[in-house]
């Protein structure tokens, strides 16, 4: 693998997944693809995939975006750790 000329080894624009895991709690889900949209106006909702941890405290909901550039990344990994209950962001 090479790396491209802004020193990442993504190549623009890719489908990128995105693992936001969270405290489960009503309309977190929701937040976080609010969120996305924002940060990528052509983000497709049926893309999302959701999980419950095994005691049902935490959630994961996994988002693919498709990334135009390096700095849309850094973007929306800013926004969705920003959020008050998002635990990590993978």
């Amino acid at each position: 693998m090479t790396m491209s000329e802004t020193g990442s080894l993504l190549q623009f624009p890719c489908d990128f997944p995105i693992k936001v895991v969270g405290v489960r709690s009503e309309g977190f889900a929701q937040q976080i693809v609010a969120l996305v949209q924002v940060a990528m106006p052509d983000f497709r909702p049926e893309t999302v995939e959701m999980r419950a941890s095994q005691g049902g405290k935490y959630l994961s909901v996994t988002v693919t975006v498709t990334a135009r550039s390096q700095v849309q990344l850094d973007a929306l990994y800013q926004a969705l750790t920003g959020h008050p209950g998002v635990k990590f962001v993978l």
